[in-house]
């Protein structure tokens, strides 16, 4: 997570990755602790990670506590603050399928553009791409600069999928939550992940979804 708007975009992620069985590596960086302050209320502690995470993925789009259960029993999150350089996903013979930025700032996507690898958050995506691993950067910006948009042309042509956080309207989506689990299930699928989180395009018109 950078420091972008849409912390709800990454809580969709997380439960999604959990629901399908897979394990987290998660990384918060230190400006997205200031958004999720800001959008939930919740301060995100490296000392009690875990009830806060708990706390956090409970919620709903709407900021509404217990819109969902969520297990994190286990090992199958593991938490690595932003500034520990040391950390397993700062090397790339960690192991690893790929890397998601939900959401990614513009200043993230010019950090790992330009291979800065400022924090662990940039040297993870840097090692991602070097191993040619899936490194999906969902970034959440309007408008963008000329700037940005030649980094975000700089990470395509390095391998990275591209994946602007934009909701469609076309699946049916009658509350924010649904608009929200559509750009967390395109992120998903450009990372080859299987998931339910919106209707598909069914090939019938008036009866499914169109597709994105």
């Amino acid at each position: 997570m950078s420091g972008a708007s849409g912390t709800p975009y990454a809580a969709a992620v997380l439960r999604a990755l959990l629901d399908v069985g897979e394990s987290v590596d998660l990384v918060v960086s230190r400006a997205s602790r200031l958004t999720l302050l800001d959008e939930t209320g919740i301060s995100f502690r490296d000392a009690h990670w875990r009830d806060d995470l708990r706390e956090w993925l409970a919620r709903g789009a709407d900021g509404k506590p217990g819109a969902f259960a969520v297990d994190l029993d286990g090992d199958r999150v593991r938490y690595w603050a932003a500034g520990d350089l040391a950390a397993g996903p700062s090397s790339g013979s960690y192991p690893a399928k790929g890397m998601l930025i939900v959401p990614a700032s513009t200043a993230c996507v010019a950090g790992v553009a330009l291979g800065l690898s400022k924090d662990l958050l940039q040297r993870a995506a840097s090692v991602t791409l070097k191993e040619r691993r899936p490194l999906v950067v969902a970034v959440r910006e309007t408008p963008l600069n000329g700037q940005t948009l030649r980094h975000l042309v700089a990470l395509d042509d390095a391998g990275a999928s591209v994946v602007p956080a934009s909701p469609a309207f076309y699946a049916g989506a009658t509350h924010i939550q649904d608009l929200v689990d559509f750009v967390a299930g395109r992120v998903l699928d450009a990372a080859g992940v299987a998931h339910g989180l919106y209707r598909r395009w069914d090939g019938e018109l008036g009866g499914g979804a169109r597709p994105a």
